[in-house]
């Protein structure tokens, strides 16, 4: 049995490693400093270290040298994680036999390629293709899935549910479920039970305080014909489920102040504690924030799909300092013409556009596999109009005339990218 320490000061994190890392037969020692994991390190002597970069009562730079000073521990390699990386870092660390250097939260399908190569072992996870997220805003939990029910990411539900409860102090918290992109039959009903097991047990929110938003019959059946789901109630539209949570209309507010569509789906609350989020429930596929020793990580690309050369170059100007790599089309059909609009990890896009305005585009967006990030700008606040961009996966909504400090803060509040 092969050994790895995790040294790391979340004890969710800790405990989440450890979890997955036992399921595929490790024997995990968890050190909860740097002190801690150097003394670990020695008298363990483990096959693989998994460290965090920022440790209190020892560096993790001293724990890396008092490594390389042992020769029983010196050709041990070292997986390392920081909720922010930089260029010194990766050379600051490299000396000391680290493979690989993941951005917080890390994704755990590469965790596992990683863990797998640097130790030579064959691990398998449930690659069935879903998308599983959740955030909190107003005191709602919002839980979005979509494609498929991948028994790996429910797991990860349940770690990250726990985080958010902790991180935004919710004693009694409400629970928007939306399943609006997913159909699923008989066959998955084993996941679909851990599904919600693992979110009314979690969240231990009451069953008239969860809503499911979902067209899936089975969804619907399925909560019907068991009694521990009582009072949960299964919802077909977005103004419902929003209206049942809130009580007040979804979508009907503007901040006339920002310039933005206050919307409590699109937002996501700062954090009571300060503290940031650890656990990631998407897989290495779907997002790319990875930092590689070897190549030091590649640009965020972002798209401005505009008909409006006013707009365009202000977008460009806004975004000018953060180092994004920014590419302008001219309208909707020219965005998707172009071969390029799987390359992008943000899009911003008009609605009203000539050939093909940005409703047009977000179909073809959402009929192509993952719904990438997509920031609406346009003039049009109706609720309808903002609703109905919601329904094709748009993650935020700004009104022009655009504020620049508005349009920053939403792309580093959905990238999650520190500049």
């Amino acid at each position: 049995m092969k050994k790895i320490l995790v040294i790391d000061e979340s004890n969710l994190f800790r405990d989440f490693l450890k979890s997955k890392l036992s399921e595929f037969g490790f024997e995990v020692i968890l050190g909860v400093n740097g002190l801690d994991g150097a003394s670990k390190l020695r008298r363990e002597i483990p096959d693989l270290v998994i460290m965090d970069y920022y440790l209190s009562r020892m560096s993790s730079i001293e724990v890396l040298q008092q490594k390389k000073a042992d020769p029983n521990a010196a050709a041990i390699p070292v997986i390392m994680a920081s909720a922010k990386v930089e260029k010194d870092k990766l050379l600051q660390v490299a000396p000391y036999n680290v493979k690989k250097f993941f951005t917080k939260p890390i994704r755990m399908d590469a965790l596992v390629d990683a863990i797998s190569s640097i130790l030579g072992v064959e691990l398998e996870i449930d690659n069935t293709p879903s998308i599983i997220d959740a955030h909190v805003n107003d005191e709602i939990m919002f839980i979005e899935i979509a494609q498929g029910l991948n028994k790996e990411k429910i797991e990860l539900l349940r770690f990250k549910l726990t985080e958010l409860i902790d991180l935004y102090e919710l004693k009694n918290p409400k629970v928007l479920v939306i399943m609006s992109s997913i159909d699923v039959g008989p066959e998955e009903s084993i996941k679909l039970g851990a599904l919600f097991s693992t979110i009314m047990s979690t969240t231990r929110a009451k069953p008239n305080h969860v809503k499911i938003l979902t067209a899936c019959d089975y969804v619907r059946q399925f909560l019907d014909d068991r009694d521990n789901y009582t009072g949960v109630e299964v919802v077909g539209t977005l103004e419902h489920a929003m209206d049942g949570l809130l009580g007040r209309r979804a979508g009907s507010f503007i901040d006339r102040e920002s310039r933005t569509v206050q919307q409590e789906f699109l937002q996501t609350s700062a954090p009571k504690s300060g503290r940031e989020e650890t656990i990631e429930t998407r897989f290495h596929s779907e997002r790319v924030q990875d930092y590689d020793l070897a190549t030091g990580g590649d640009a965020v690309k972002v798209a401005v799909v505009d008909d409006d050369f006013v707009i365009r170059e202000m977008v460009k100007a806004i975004l000018s300092e953060t180092g994004f790599q920014i590419t302008e089309f001219e309208n909707g059909k020219r965005f998707v013409d172009s071969g390029m609009v799987d390359d992008f990890d943000l899009v911003l896009l008009d609605l009203m556009m000539p050939e093909m305005d940005g409703f047009q585009v977000l179909e073809r967006l959402s009929g192509d596999g993952p719904m990438r990030p997509v920031i609406i700008l346009s003039a049009l606040s109706q609720r309808e109009t903002v609703v109905k961009a919601l329904n094709h996966g748009v993650k935020s909504y700004l009104i022009k005339p655009l504020k620049p400090e508005s349009l920053l803060n939403k792309a580093r509040e959905i990238l999650k990218t520190s500049f």
